[in-house]
């Protein structure tokens, strides 16, 4: 049978449920045992004619983790400005545990991408797809093992490329917290702490066409 066992299924589907874009961390770091799990199940991550597009670059350098928080710290600010209304709502979230966590990970998209047509030739940006579906691995199989994660993308990708001394045609898409936490948050935490809720299945999945909405229902 190709079924898993109840018991494996569950897991699963439970390990989806309750992963969490984490923003706090305790300060011990990870095992370097775990850490190589949690890299080779980002590895095994699907990819558009396999051309395995992620980069992963380790941050251990204490300087260089300052540097990079200060450019998440500075789109955080764009980023409130942006907001309006929000503004000071937004900068009451913690929105990133980059000096917090016990490991610092850039995910990044590899250089000379043009070479790799397979899968992309009218849609390039499955490579950007690829990368994210090794993130979704890691921080999958970081839940199972007690780890916490979360995704940063306020940073200027220019910057912080140039940061990490890129190769021109690569590109930063994600700075990734890693670490034990002190409890996994209930819920997701942006809607823990009232920013939005998740948004009801049945109004994500249309049949045949697009469900267009009525914009002004009488």
């Amino acid at each position: 049978m190709n079924r898993y066992s109840d018991g494996d299924i569950a897991a699963i589907y439970r390990v989806i449920e309750q992963r969490r874009d984490m923003r706090h961390f305790l300060p011990e770091p990870l095992e370097p045992a775990l850490l190589q799990r949690l890299l080779r199940a980002a590895h095994l991550g699907p990819s558009v004619g396999f051309m395995q597009p992620w980069r992963f670059i380790r941050i251990t350098d204490t300087d260089l983790r300052q540097r990079i928080h200060a450019l998440v710290d500075e789109e955080r600010r764009h980023t409130a400005d942006a907001l309006g209304e929000r503004q000071d709502e937004f900068m009451r979230l913690k929105v990133e545990g980059v000096l917090d966590c016990g490991e610092l990970l850039v995910a990044a998209l590899m250089d000379r991408r043009e070479r790799h047509v397979f899968g992309r030739r009218t849609m390039p940006q499955m490579d950007l797809a690829s990368v994210a579906c090794a993130i979704q691995n890691l921080w999958l199989a970081a839940r199972a093992e007690g780890i916490g994660m979360g995704w940063v993308s306020l940073f200027d990708p220019e910057a912080l490329g140039a940061l990490l001394g890129l190769p021109p045609g690569a590109t930063p898409v994600a700075v990734l917290c890693l670490g034990h936490v002190p409890a996994f948050y209930a819920e997701p935490m942006l809607q823990q702490e009232k920013w939005a809720n998740r948004q009801p299945l049945d109004a994500m999945v249309f049949e045949n066409t697009w469900r267009h909405e009525d914009a002004n229902p009488a």
